[in-house]
C-alpha cells in the first residue's frame, strides 16, 4: 500500500475507499480500521526513484517509435503547487494513457478497437523550478470498462507523482472539459464534492496550442490544502 509524505486536507476532495457504483471498490476496500505503520528515516528519505535517470525525450510521447501515432496532437502542461501556490520543484511526474481508439497496451486489455504500432502511452518527466511539467502526447479516446451495463471511461490520462522517496507517490486522472461522458461515470462520481471533480477537468489554453501543430491543455496538480488535487488513493473510509 502506499504511504504518503504529503499531508492532504480538505478530505472532501478525495473519493472515499468504498464508492459502491464503483464495483471494484466493494471488494477491495477496507472493512476494518487501517493499521498506520511508523515510517523510519530511510523510508522518508529514500531511495530516490528514478529521477536521475529521466532523459529529455521520455516527455514526448509522439517521438518514441519510429513513425507518429495515430490522433489529435495534444501538449499537457501545468504546474505541481504546494497549498500556498508555491511551487514544488524536481517532483517526477509520470503519464499513462490509452491510444486515440481508447486501448492500452496491455494483456487484459482486448476490446475491440485498435493498437497503434508507434504509440505505447507513457512517459516521465521531472517540474522545472517553477513546479513546471510538459507533455506532448495524443489525445486518448474512450473505452468500455464493464464495470455495469454500457459502461464507458470518459478520455483521461492518468498522473503519478513522485517526492524524492517510495513513499510520497501520489496519483491522480486529468479529464478533458465538455465531456458528454462525466454524468455516467462512477469513478469520476465518486468524488463527493463537485468543485473537487472539476479540478481534475484541464482547461484548454490558446497560449500553450501550437499554430498547426497541436491544442494545449493546462492541467495544474495541488498537493494538499483547500483547493488539493483528488488523488487515487484513499485518504478516508
Amino acid at each position: 500500500m502506499t504511504r504518503l509524505i504529503y499531508p492532504l486536507d480538505g478530505l472532501k476532495a478525495h473519493p472515499p475507499s468504498l464508492s459502491p457504483a464503483y464495483t471494484s471498490t466493494v471488494r477491495r476496500a477496507p472493512s476494518k480500521p487501517l493499521i498506520l505503520l511508523p515510517h523510519s528515516l530511510t523510508e522518508v528519505t529514500g531511495p530516490v526513484y528514478g529521477h536521475d535517470s529521466v532523459v529529455a525525450g521520455e516527455a514526448d510521447l509522439t517521438r518514441q517509435h519510429a513513425g507518429e501515432p495515430l490522433g489529435e496532437r495534444i501538449i499537457v502542461t501545468g504546474r505541481v503547487l504546494d497549498e500556498d501556490g508555491r511551487p514544488v520543484p524536481d517532483s517526477l511526474v509520470e503519464v499513462w494513457q490509452a491510444n486515440a481508439a481508447g486501448r492500452y497496451i496491455h494483456v487484459k486489455d482486448q476490446h475491440p478497437a485498435p493498437l497503434d504500432a508507434n504509440f505505447t502511452g507513457a512517459g516521465r518527466c521531472l517540474t522545472d523550478t517553477d513546479g513546471r511539467y510538459r507533455f506532448v502526447t495524443v489525445k486518448p479516446g474512450a473505452y468500455p470498462w464493464r464495470n455495469h451495463h454500457n459502461a464507458w471511461r470518459p478520455a483521461h490520462i492518468h498522473l503519478s507523482l513522485f517526492g524524492h522517496s517510495f513513499l510520497s507517490r501520489l496519483v491522480t486522472q486529468m479529464y478533458f472539459p465538455g465531456d458528454p461522458l462525466f454524468p455516467f461515470d462512477p469513478i469520476f462520481n465518486s468524488i463527493p464534492d463537485e468543485a473537487a471533480r472539476n479540478r481534475l477537468i484541464a482547461r484548454f489554453d490558446l497560449s500553450v496550442t501550437e499554430p498547426e501543430w497541436a491544442l494545449g491543455y493546462q492541467f495544474d496538480i495541488v498537493l494538499r490544502g483547500r483547493q488539493a488535487t483528488p488523488m487515487e488513493e484513499p485518504h478516508h473510509d
